[in-house]
């Protein structure tokens, strides 16, 4: 009898990321839903912005990725990028942007100043501190940009009442099969989380890749100076924005995003890091995750079905969450953020959904994470230190 409880437990448990998902591909639809009406009207609000760029080291394609922000349709704007001496590799590319665009007013700043554990949010201290306007657009080096961004990006901010604006990344340019597996995570877990949160609570984050805000903003949050301690520096922004009564708010216009791990070794460590952060920043909801990846509760409840003399019932529930988690990443890639490849990589889903439950997995092993060849501990909260 025990036994016969237990293995219809394992049914059950095995079930629930149904319901998730069925959430999950409401919410895609809604998102797209809104998306399409927001499409059909143009942006008006254009105040002046700065665009501000923390980087360190030489990217692929970089040249392309900073020259995309020389070729905005968007009537006044300034790029400041900041690096952290002149020996480093990016600065020749950088000086190679403005010598291609001098009609573009692009700065460069040495150093952040000060001592931090997070250098990237050190930088960004700096920068608003030396940006020439109240409008911010915050973005990662490894990110393209479409003429029409900056427009549609800034266009929220017109209402008051909005704090901030993020995106999503659309992965482009995968050569391998590493980068294409990295990609289908985003899809297929990442986004669809993103969209949950979302649909039940609102946006209490920021997206690294496309972070905008008002400078007064920023300085009644403490300002970076506030966040150089943590490790997920943009879910600190849009989690702050939330906590003083402003909107966070999700923009339908993807970023496109150059996916720079190509072997397997970088992209382990870069999914472990992005998971353990995810933990120590936002516990609950890391925790929820695990019921985002259907095929490992899949093959649970066949297992368990198998065991009752079900064999069928199992290979059919195996089937349905296969088939779920895949309606889901090509509702995600196909309506959100427009990724047509999809089809080309649908047997991946399901091999990356078991690799995304083992990450999830693995992140409780430890509070440590390697970043930028550098070893630190996470703590409560999401602040991190340097290791011993």
């Amino acid at each position: 009898m025990v036994v016969w409880l237990l293995y219809h437990a394992f049914l059950l448990i095995a079930a629930i990321p149904f319901i998730y998902y069925v959430i999950a591909i409401y919410s895609t639809w809604r998102f797209f839903r809104v998306s399409s009406k927001q499409n059909a009207t143009a942006p008006s609000f254009t105040p002046p912005v700065s665009i501000l760029k923390p980087v360190r080291g030489l990217d692929p394609d970089a040249y392309e990725n900073f020259a995309s922000f020389c070729q905005q349709d968007y009537p006044e704007y300034e790029i400041v990028f900041c690096v952290g001496d002149g020996t480093d590799p990016v600065l020749p590319v950088i000086e190679k942007v403005v010598s291609d665009f001098p009609e573009c007013k692009i700065r460069v700043l040495f150093g952040s100043g000060r001592v931090a554990t997070n250098d990237k949010v050190a930088k960004l201290a700096r920068l608003v501190n030396a940006a020439r306007y109240e409008y911010l657009v915050i973005n990662d080096s490894d990110v393209r940009a479409e003429a029409g961004y900056l427009r549609t990006i800034v266009a929220p901010l017109a209402d008051p009442k909005v704090g901030a604006v993020t995106c999503f990344y659309a992965p482009t340019d995968e050569k391998t099969l590493v980068q294409h597996l990295q990609s289908v995570g985003m899809l297929s877990d990442f986004y669809a989380g993103i969209l949950v949160a979302w649909q039940l609570d609102g946006v209490k984050f920021a997206l690294g890749p496309t972070m905008v805000t008002r400078r007064a903003r920023v300085e009644e949050m403490g300002g970076f100076e506030s966040m150089a301690e943590y490790c997920a520096d943009d879910f600190v922004l849009g989690n702050e924005t939330a906590k003083l009564g402003q909107t966070v708010v999700l923009s339908h216009h993807p970023i496109d995003h150059i996916v720079i791990n190509s072997n397997l070794l970088d992209s382990l460590k870069h999914q472990a890091r992005w998971m353990r952060s995810t933990r120590f920043s936002r516990p609950a909801g890391h925790f929820a995750t695990s019921l985002s990846f259907s095929v490992p509760f899949g093959l649970l409840g066949w297992g368990a079905a198998a065991a009752l003399g079900h064999p069928w019932w199992g290979v059919g529930l195996f089937g349905w969450s296969v088939a779920t988690r895949l309606a889901l990443a090509i509702a995600v890639g196909g309506m959100v953020v427009q990724d047509r490849s999809w089809f080309d990589l649908v047997v991946l889903y399901p091999v990356r959904d078991l690799m995304g439950f083992w990450f999830w997995g693995a992140s409780y092993w430890s509070n440590r994470v390697l970043w930028r060849g550098r070893v630190y501990e996470l703590l409560p909260g999401g602040k991190m230190r340097a290791a011993e």
